[in-house]
This record gives C-alpha cells, sequence and structure tokens, in this order.
C-alpha cells in the first residue's frame, strides 16, 4: 500500500541507560512492528568503541557524532523518502554495514542527541524526554553494560566519571526542549536495586503540544488508590505543566483496570495481552513492570494522538484547537492567579486538567 501521508516522527531521548530502548520497544509492540521505523542516534557515531577511547573523546560529545548527517536523514525520513543509514553495534563497539531504511507510518529516533539541534528538534512531533532518578541510572548502566556490553564494573564506573561534563553540557539541556519528561524514581526509602518493577513514574506533559483527555482515567476507576493521579504546577520557568504520577506499587488488579480504561479509548492499535508489553532486561531475565506497561501505554496516547491530528481532514480540527488554547489559557491563569511560585501545585478541573496546547514554531505540514 502506497503511503500518501508522511510520517509521524517521534524522538526518545535521554542520557545513556535512561531506559531509551525499553520505552521504544513498548512503543514499537503498543503500535504494531509493521508500522513503525525504529533508528537509532547512536548509529551516527564518527568513532568505534577503540578510536574513542585513543581520541579521549565521549559518545555523548557533538564532536564525535555525523549530526549534520543526522539532520539530512531526519528530514528524508519526514518526507516519506528512504535513507543508507550507518550501523554501530554496541555489542562489539565498532560500526558495520549500513542498512537501506524506508520510513512507515511511524518513525520511532531514539538516542543521546536526536533534540541537539534546532533543525532535529523541528523534525518531530512527540519529543519524550527520559530522565529517571540518577542513583536509578547508574545502576541500570551498571547491570546492562556489566552483563550485555562485556564491560567490567570497574569499567563502567570510569565511564560515568569520564561522561559526567559532556552528560552536563550536552545531554541533560535537551529535557528543556521535550514535550513530555519521563522521570522513573523509587519510592520513599527503597533502593534502585531493591525497587525493581515497583518504581513511581512521573510524567511531566509541556504545553507545547496537544496531549489527550485522559479523564475517563478517573471516571472509569474512582478510587482514592486508583494508582494515577493527575496535577498542575508551575516549572522553573514559570510555565504551567500537568504532571502525571503512576504509583510505583500499584497492585495487579488496579493496573489492569487502568490498562483495560486505556485500551478502550485508543484507536488503531490491537488490544494486547498485559504479558506482551511492560518488560524489561534484568540482567540476563525480562521482568514485567505495571508502572512501565502503564507509562508505554500513555506514550502511544500521545504519538496516537499526533497521528490522528496529522492525518485529520476535518477543517474543523485547528478551530478546536484554538477553543482548547483559549480554554487551558484562562483555567491556569485563574487557578495559579497569585502563586506564581515555581512548583505550586494545584489541582485542575474536569476536561482541561488532559489537554494543553501552546502556540509553537515548527515547519509546514506539522500540527502542534
Amino acid at each position: 500500500m502506497v503511503q500518501t501521508q508522511r510520517p509521524v516522527m517521534v524522538g526518545v531521548v535521554g542520557d545513556s541507560a535512561t531506559g531509551k530502548t525499553t520505552i521504544t520497544d513498548g512503543l514499537v509492540t503498543l503500535i504494531g512492528a509493521d508500522r513503525v521505523t525504529h533508528v537509532s542516534t547512536d548509529d551516527y557515531h564518527k568513532y568505534d568503541r577503540k578510536e574513542r577511547a585513543a581520541l579521549d573523546i565521549t559518545a555523548l560529545h557533538p564532536e564525535c557524532n555525523y549530526l549534520d548527517i543526522l539532520e539530512q536523514h531526519l528530514h528524508h525520513l519526514r518526507q516519506g523518502d528512504a535513507i543508507l543509514k550507518p550501523v554501530y553495534d554496541h555489542a562489539t563497539g565498532s560500526l558495520t554495514r549500513p542498512v537501506y531504511v524506508q520510513p512507515r507510518e511511524f518513525v520511532i529516533v531514539e538516542g543521546l542527541l536526536g533534540f541537539y539541534t534546532p533543525a532535529m528538534r523541528d523534525m518531530y512531533d512527540v519529543k519524550v524526554y527520559l530522565d529517571p532518578a540518577e542513583t536509578l541510572r547508574r545502576h541500570w548502566k551498571m547491570t546492562r553494560d556489566t552483563a550485555r556490553r562485556g564491560y567490567t564494573p570497574e569499567q563502567v564506573l570510569q565511564q560515568l566519571q569520564n561522561r559526567e561534563a559532556d552528560s552536563q553540557q550536552f545531554i541533560r539541556p535537551q529535557r528543556e526542549h521535550s514535550d513530555i519528561v519521563v522521570h522513573f524514581y523509587p519510592p520513599m526509602g527503597q533502593v534502585a536495586a531493591i525497587a525493581g518493577s515497583h518504581l513511581n513514574v512521573r510524567l511531566t506533559l509541556n504545553p507545547t503540544v496537544l496531549h489527550p483527555a485522559l479523564s475517563y482515567l478517573w471516571q472509569e476507576n474512582p478510587s482514592e488508590h486508583a494508582g494515577i493521579r493527575i496535577e498542575m504546577e508551575r516549572d522553573q520557568h514559570n510555565q504551567t505543566v500537568v504532571i502525571l504520577e503512576i504509583d510505583g506499587n500499584v497492585c495487579p488488579e488496579r493496573a489492569s483496570a487502568l490498562e483495560q480504561s486505556i485500551w478502550q479509548h485508543l484507536l488503531d492499535v490491537h488490544p494486547l495481552r498485559a504479558d506482551e508489553f511492560g518488560d524489561y532486561d534484568d540482567r540476563t531475565q525480562r521482568r514485567h513492570s505495571d508502572p512501565l506497561a502503564l507509562t508505554q501505554l500513555l506514550l502511544t496516547c500521545q504519538v496516537l494522538q499526533q497521528y490522528h491530528q496529522l492525518h485529520s481532514s476535518d477543517s474543523g480540527e485547528a478551530d478546536n484547537t484554538a477553543l482548547l488554547q483559549r480554554l487551558w489559557l484562562v483555567a491556569t491563569n485563574t487557578l495559579l492567579s497569585g502563586s506564581g511560585s515555581p512548583g505550586s501545585v494545584r489541582r485542575l478541573p474536569g476536561r482541561l486538567a488532559q489537554r494543553s496546547v501552546r502556540s509553537s514554531s515548527k515547519p509546514s505540514g506539522t500540527m502542534r
């Protein structure tokens, strides 16, 4: 079948071992592998592992990556054109034979520097930044790199130390350019290794895209212990953001009820069994996490929201978006008037809690 619309472009960015591949794999599974093209920005490294060591440069540094080629390739994929993509093998640390890649309905781009330049940022319809607690990230990196990438614990610790400056300078600032920030963190009093599959999740929905309506989660699951809650606050830039909190200790029955509610409101995808998504690698084992599964489902909601905006032929869509924008501004100004300090939390009323939009300069054809 000939694809007549450009693909939906999704970016997943974060530091090393923040869960980028785990989140991306979940999106691919939920949307359907036959509908998704997956691109890793690690494939655009200039140097292999041995060369980086000899040059004393980390993979996090922009000069270690062909970002100009990545920009070109993102543009081609967005236009519906195929690319000849380089390949980096993490198992061996070597650059291998390039592959021919054609865009499908959805293109998911994950890696370290996907939002680094304005040109790259403009290519995406949805930008997700992964920002787990630092102790958790270090635990994940130690577990992954010693189990699957051939590093010793001492080498991992040294690499973390060597990369810290580049992480601060080049990776973490990309958080400011995201539409959604995903923050996994252990429950109070638990360390990363113990929390395992019971991590809390905090999703920050920035007012840069129209977010899907999620009020049904509370209407269909009325309980003080629903496992998920919504709040609103001002960020460090005094902008209003919506916060979704997922309880890491949500019971399986409650998690299943929430997942079923989301499935009933997802269009264009076939429901999967609970054991078909929400999995992650724990050394040599695969484990399931209900908070992770809910996070993957909620992110899928956002991606499909952009899909419907992009493919909508309804001329009233723009008018509806403009109305929601005006209502959002009225609601947030009313709720937060006089409270201007960052971190001030207010409950959002009704369905306005579920949607936010802010004018954003985007290239022609992007529905924002």
